[in-house]
């Protein structure tokens, strides 16, 4: 049997993942002053143990102040580099690549927790301690109605912004990560910066398209220089912003080439989030709804793409990969439904032949090899992993 293209290694300068399956970053908010703790240890960890073969740290804040939440993690000074080592260390020792997204929030920054309500902060979070901060963005435009009003950053603003980025990047190295994911997606800093919705500059970084791209890029300058050359650099693009006017397909595959010509080696293909959720658009979502900007960006700019967005079946990620619309397959929330996803979607395809367990931990792989032929002498139903991962 041909080996399934979901478990075939990818090499990406000097990093080599043991599959294609990518844990996408995710916000756990659950941070105290940015820094790492038990809880995204183990959140973090148990994609390693699921056999996973890269798996990313969510967005983590370059300054404090470019922190989506009072919840998020950073970056943002030495102290935060323990525990994030920490992190990288126990996952590359369980098979897995170590990789982290960096990020500033922007305008969307100095907002609730989801749960408390994901909008502005307001007298409820007040009480709980939780007060807001000034907020920056490419022009003085406010998210929607009700949210704070952002200072416009100038050109001197926007060389500090480049020397955190660097320092950031510093630390990341320093932390152990063989990867280093830039966010330029879901309405953030760099994305306002590319929207013509959100960047209405009349300097060299706004107008048209070139103008716009100008700070992401310079950003993507700065990562490839200080990110070590056996080392790849992934950035994060909404490939649209589903609104009228704003940033197109055919916009992120003019950014992909540049982006491209200055090093970087991957395009994580997201979607929307210029305004409201982090993925909210006009964009009719389905089953891999994004696949087709991955698709799209990876023919025509001729780079590496992730596919990532409601792919929750081995079958459906195996396609994809398969049919050429991406070279990496990222999950999130369907990782959180089964953190053991990679190793049911071996078992799914049939890639983990006669010895189903063998890519497990062998403190869970041993005790399931020997339940195993008790299970096939069972009448009824399979069990419910089965019934979802051959869906």
């Amino acid at each position: 049997m041909a080996k399934a293209h979901l478990f075939t290694p990818l090499r990406l300068r000097g990093v080599e993942t043991k599959n294609r399956i990518v844990i996408s970053p995710m916000c756990q908010y659950s941070a105290d002053d940015g820094m790492a703790n038990d809880w995204h240890f183990v959140h973090l960890g148990r994609f390693a143990l699921g056999g996973a073969g890269l798996v990313m740290v969510e967005a983590t804040a370059i300054t404090k102040h470019g922190r989506i939440t009072h919840g998020d993690m950073g970056i943002w000074s030495d102290a935060h580099i323990a525990p994030l080592a920490r992190i990288a260390t126990f996952l590359r020792d369980h098979g897995a690549v170590p990789a982290i997204q960096l990020a500033h929030a922007g305008r969307k920054a100095s907002m609730q927790r989801p749960w408390f309500g994901n909008g502005p902060l307001n007298a409820d979070d007040f009480l709980r301690g939780e007060t807001p901060w000034d907020v920056v963005a490419p022009s003085a435009l406010p998210l929607d109605e009700g949210w704070i009003t952002p200072h416009a950053l100038t050109q001197d603003e926007l060389m500090e912004l480049r020397d955190a980025y660097r320092a950031a990047i510093e630390r990341a190295i320093k932390a152990g990560f063989d990867v280093v994911e830039l966010h330029m997606a879901h309405g953030y800093l760099m994305h306002s910066f590319l929207s013509p919705l959100s960047n209405q500059r009349g300097d060299k970084y706004g107008g048209d398209r070139a103008g716009r791209m100008r700070l992401p890029l310079e950003v993507a300058e700065t990562a490839r220089a200080v990110w070590p050359d056996d080392k790849p650099v992934f950035v994060r693009v909404s490939a649209v912003d589903g609104l009228d006017g704003g940033w197109t397909i055919e916009d992120s595959v003019a950014f992909a080439r540049e982006l491209k010509a200055r090093g970087v080696d991957v395009i994580d293909c997201s979607s929307g989030g210029l305004t409201g959720s982090a993925t909210a658009a006009r964009i009719p979502r389905g089953y891999g709804f994004q696949l087709p900007f991955a698709a799209r960006i990876r023919k025509e700019a001729g780079i590496a793409t992730m596919g990532v967005g409601l792919i929750l079946h081995a079958r459906q990620a195996e396609d994809a990969l398969a049919d050429g619309a991406a070279d990496l397959i990222a999950i999130a929330r369907e990782a959180m439904f089964d953190p053991n996803w990679p190793l049911h979607a071996e078992m799914a395809l049939g890639a983990a032949g006669e010895e189903l367990y063998a890519s497990w931990p062998k403190q869970a792989g041993w005790w399931l090899e020997r339940r195993e032929p008790g299970l096939r002498k069972l009448d009824g139903p399979p069990l419910p992993f089965r019934t979802r991962a051959n869906a």
